[in-house]
């Protein structure tokens, strides 16, 4: 190897250090680096999320998932109510719909094989007094697809799974959607 390349190769790592250096001292971060709650947060309120879907235990279902997904990423006292609270994840249930997606049969009999679930909801985090709050989205949704199967009276049995999976991961996106907002 001549002189020269190894200059060149000891410039251009030089200036990739440099940079690195420079960028980092910048204010530039890293998406997804947050995930945290504010520190004054210490109490936080997940009350029921109402429903007006008519969707039976979903209401429920979302909000436990919620509830646990706000356990896991951080320590903070989370309640279902409002009093004495920091802070209030309010939410509302605005759409559930579920739709066939994919099919089977013949020329005569064709069948829904593979539906999707879709949960639209209302949510809004924030702290109470405060105009503006932490982070809001009035149309927040969350799809997940499941099989029917070969056997149609299992139909509600893989809905109900259907649902479940749903739940866990509109929450788990729901959380962090909020938590990357501070």
């Amino acid at each position: 190897m001549t002189a020269s390349a190894d200059r060149r190769r000891f410039l251009s790592a030089l200036t990739a250090g440099l940079g690195a250096a420079t960028l980092s001292g910048c204010g530039y971060a890293l998406v997804g680096r947050g995930g945290g709650f504010d520190p004054s947060i210490k109490r936080l309120g997940v009350p029921l999320f109402r429903d007006v879907t008519g969707q039976s235990n979903l209401d429920q279902k979302i909000t436990q998932k919620v509830i646990e997904e706000l356990l896991r990423r951080g320590k903070v006292d989370i309640v279902q109510n409002i009093d004495g609270v920091d802070a209030i994840v309010d939410g509302e249930i605005v759409g559930y719909q579920v739709v066939p997606v994919g099919f089977s049969g013949g020329s005569n009999t064709t069948t829904a094989s593979r539906y999707a679930i879709t949960v639209t909801a209302k949510v809004r985090y924030y702290k109470p007094g405060e105009p503006l709050p932490i982070w809001q989205n009035d149309a927040f949704s969350f799809r997940d697809e499941y099989d029917m199967g070969s056997d149609p009276s299992s139909f509600f049995d893989r809905e109900g799974q259907g649902v479940e999976r749903l739940a866990q991961a509109f929450a788990r996106s729901l959380v962090s959607a909020m938590l990357e907002a501070f």
